[in-house]
């Protein structure tokens, strides 16, 4: 039977996607001029992941999700293995202080972005063959929850924070869409708040996070500088922006403007109305991915759909969060999240 394709979701994502390769050239383009001496160096690379990301998208559209049912063992253990080799000196590469790329010429591949996906993918097996077991913990449950600690033990030694927690709160999101009882969720809710604290506790770096999202103005020089220059590029944009190019911002004031801190550039070059634009964007993504996950005519294809949403609007949410202040600075960042 011939499959369709959503296409509101398909001709939103491709939206998105165009308008932050636009964005991601206005963001760096001062930046690529003095490093590299090409203004659209980053642009470029963009376009290439653009382009292939798109020819892999319609490859993988062709393949029976079934298919993903009947791989899930062999897909996570891929995974898995890969998520120990990256963190090998000497196979692993070293970005913004973390190990959690193999560098492929002038690309990189970051495993745990794949594991994100194979874990979902094994999840969704998992909670559909052993729907009956989720009233019992030890059937049901902590075997899903010790493989999703495995793997975010993995991610911390690289390490990402981040990438971890995302991946964390899809599972458990999972987990409560497959309807695991809510005292379940108040334990694990307990036990995340003792494990972040002990990860912040041991990681000096992540403490200096805290204190300047507390008060980023008591070290404006320092740990507060990121979120400072995010909240004075958003703060001049009003409600229709400076316009498209003309960001003070971005001329070196701005760490990772065309990354971690592009919505700052968005917001201020469109101002309200383009943040609201582009969060508006993600909303409809949401609302189709909830109606495919609810539309599906069998367990799996249901807990998919639900975990791969949750993936894309947690990160995205996550980024937002910390470009205006409301959490500390992670490192995920927005132009991932399609």
């Amino acid at each position: 039977m011939q499959k369709k394709i959503d296409k509101i979701l398909f001709f939103t994502s491709i939206i998105l996607s165009l308008f932050g390769i636009v964005m991601i050239y206005s963001a760096s383009s001062i930046w690529a001029e003095y490093k590299f001496n090409d203004a659209f160096h980053y642009l470029k690379y963009q376009t290439i992941f653009f382009i292939v990301g798109i020819i892999i998208m319609l490859i993988i559209s062709k393949i029976d999700y079934k298919n993903y049912y009947e791989k899930a063992n062999l897909i996570l253990s891929i995974c898995l293995i890969l998520l120990v080799l990256v963190i090998i000196p000497g196979i692993g590469s070293i970005r913004n202080g973390s190990r959690s790329w193999f560098g492929i010429g002038p690309f990189g591949i970051q495993p745990s972005e794949a594991a994100k996906l194979g874990l979902i993918i094994f999840t969704s097996k998992y909670l559909s063959k052993s729907n009956k077991f989720l009233k019992s913990y030890k059937q049901g449950v902590f075997p899903i929850l010790g493989i999703t600690l495995l793997i975010f033990f993995l991610i911390m030694l690289q390490p990402d924070l981040g990438t971890g927690v995302i991946l964390v709160m899809s599972i458990i999101s999972l987990l409560f869409i497959a309807g695991v009882n809510m005292k379940f969720f108040l334990g694990i809710g307990i036990l995340g708040i003792i494990g972040i604290t002990i990860l912040i506790i041991i990681a000096p770096y992540r403490m200096d996070r805290i204190t300047s999202f507390i008060n980023p103005w008591n070290d404006a020089l320092g740990t507060g500088f990121q979120i400072i220059q995010s909240l004075y590029a958003i703060g001049p944009g009003g409600l229709l922006g400076t316009g498209f190019l003309n960001s003070v911002q971005k001329h070196f004031y701005l760490p990772e403007p065309q990354t971690d801190f592009i919505f700052s550039i968005i917001a201020e070059e469109f101002g309200v109305a383009g943040a609201f634009i582009v969060t508006g964007l993600f909303s409809l993504i949401l609302l189709r991915g909830i109606k495919i996950a609810l539309n599906s005519k069998d367990l799996f294809s249901k807990y998919l759909s639900f975990g791969m949403i949750f993936q894309i609007i947690f990160q995205t949410l996550m980024n937002l969060m910390v470009v205006i202040g409301m959490i500390p600075v992670t490192g995920v960042v927005l132009r991932g999240t399609i």
